[in-house]
């Protein structure tokens, strides 16, 4: 069964390719951009790019699993509303997963912290035992999260490091493909339904309506 899985909680936008069997998974291709501002721009290329990559169409996929964050608002629902279009185009199911929690199971064993950039000098933040998470997932100033791990991963946990006072897994900055795709890897396997993508924001959008009419002088 051939999986997209896509993610744009963090500056990154990723598109990558996974095959995953009755026993296991495979990472067939991965195609990354790091921008925060470009995530409108960037990841329908990226999808196109890494089914050319891999030699497959649209028409070849089972499924996609999409990161629901937390993340910031713009980006964020770039994945999920590309997810969610292509699912109902190609009649294949959707399903969501935390985008730390993908951090998390990649970090592998151990205590970890994982922090993305939530901007405002503020981090999102949650913390794992051996993949699973303990705490989280929440938002606060770096100096207001409860550091209770052997080491830390995630963009915001290297932009941080200093606050946080611990080893920082650099290789591991943005949720990979293959440990999205692992976390619904049962439901994929099922065949379950497709699940509505309702992102993780954790705070409320910069962009608010007014709250009144302004008077108009005349």
């Amino acid at each position: 069964m051939l999986v997209l899985a896509l993610d744009t909680a963090t500056p990154a936008s990723t598109a990558a390719l996974v095959e995953v069997t009755a026993d296991g998974l495979f990472g067939v291709a991965e195609n990354r951009t790091v921008d925060p501002r470009a995530h409108g721009e960037k990841l329908a290329p990226e999808i196109t790019a890494v089914l050319a990559e891999a030699g497959f169409r649209p028409r070849d996929l089972t499924a996609i699993v999409a990161g629901l964050g937390p993340g910031p608002f713009t980006g964020l629902r770039v994945g999920l509303a590309t997810a969610a279009s292509m699912g109902q185009a190609l009649g294949i199911p959707t399903y969501g997963v935390c985008s730390l929690d993908a951090l998390g199971r990649a970090a592998g064993p151990g205590r970890v912290l994982i922090a993305t950039d939530a901007r405002r000098r503020e981090v999102y933040h949650a913390t794992y035992a051996d993949g699973v998470r303990e705490t989280g997932p929440d938002v606060a100033k770096p100096a207001d999260v409860a550091v209770n791990a052997d080491k830390a991963a995630g963009e915001g946990a290297l932009k941080y490091g200093d606050v946080f006072g611990l080893p920082v897994e650099e290789h591991l900055l943005y949720p990979p493909g293959a440990a999205l795709v692992a976390l619904a890897a049962d439901r994929i396997r099922e065949a379950a339904p497709s699940e509505i993508l309702t992102p993780l924001y954790l705070r409320r959008p910069d962009a608010v309506e007014p709250a009144g009419r302004k008077p108009v002088l005349t």
